[in-house]
């Protein structure tokens, strides 16, 4: 009898599905994802576990709670060939599998038969676009479709949406920009940094609607040819350090240079989630916490 046994701790969602791909050719492999949501729950509609033939899987569909067991149906479904649904928490028949958040869910389990659509999503993410499944239970089949605003059943199938990671564009020689970078790469964030008025390469740098600008100057001049770049961006953040004050006179010189209120209401400044900040660190912490939380407003 086979064990569940996690593989890995990650929750991106590219990873699983680099997972499933990769134990799919190793000798099978079943993708579950989180389908509906009962009460409170510790993960967003469309996260997944992949579960490999020979007992490991990586991903989440709740706080750590059922994903063994959920892997253990996984093994069953592979063995009989057929997907099923399970229910966890509120309205399960499993009495001894709770979910602290008192809530319940229902997760699909798709025995894999092919990879190309998970290949197509990933493929698509890795080029910063975004990209969806959906889920058919009827054929039990999956396929790439243009991607929806969120996770959803339609018409009988689950979309699942997957995003490119966040890209942080980090502008400023300071000490603020070195740790704000330091920890966003941590956090497994893509990171940029440019020094004073600097580009990449003679260029500005690449910015999409996946991409957060920070600008941690001590002089307005030096931020000025970065931050006219990311207001004629689709950036989902762009964030200035500074004062009230400071950033009075920015917007006055964003006026004078043609910028519309709309285009400099996009600003946040000053920057960060929290503050008055004192220290290097608890800035970084602010600015990133700040980022994350406008990501999560923006693609809930």
């Amino acid at each position: 009898m086979r064990v569940p046994g996690r593989s890995s701790t990650t929750d991106d969602p590219l990873d699983i599905l680099e997972f499933a791909i990769a134990s799919f050719r190793q000798g099978g492999a079943a993708l579950a994802t989180l389908v509906e949501i009962r009460g409170g729950a510790a993960r967003a509609l469309g996260a997944n576990v992949a579960v490999a033939a020979n007992g490991s899987f990586c991903g989440y569909v709740s706080g750590g709670c059922v994903e063994a067991a959920v892997a253990s149906e996984a093994f069953a479904a592979m063995a009989e060939g057929r997907d099923r649904a399970v229910v966890y928490g509120n309205g399960s028949p499993f009495f001894d599998i709770v979910l602290p958040c008192g809530g319940g869910i229902t997760v699909a389990i798709h025995v894999l038969r092919d990879v190309k659509a998970l290949e197509g999503v990933i493929s698509e993410v890795r080029h910063r676009r975004p990209a969806a499944l959906w889920y058919c239970p009827n054929s039990q089949t999956v396929a790439c479709m243009e991607p929806p605003s969120r996770a959803r059943w339609m018409c009988g199938r689950f979309e699942t949406v997957y995003r490119p990671r966040t890209s942080i564009v980090v502008s400023g020689q300071t000490a603020e920009a070195l740790v704000v970078a330091r920890i966003a790469e941590a956090a497994g964030h893509d990171v940029t940094v440019l020094s004073n008025g600097e580009t990449c390469d003679g260029r500005d740098p690449a910015i999409d609607p996946f991409t957060a600008v920070v600008l941690l100057h001590h002089d307005l001049d030096m931020e000025g040819r970065i931050l006219e770049h990311a207001l004629h961006s689709n950036a989902f953040y762009i964030g200035a350090l500074g004062s009230t004050r400071t950033h009075r006179k920015r917007v006055e010189r964003l006026r004078r240079a043609g910028f519309s209120k709309a285009e400099i209401d996009r600003i946040k400044a000053p920057i960060g989630l929290f503050g008055p900040t004192r220290d290097t660190t608890s800035l970084a912490l602010s600015v990133l916490a700040d980022v994350a939380a406008s990501r999560l407003a923006t693609y809930a």
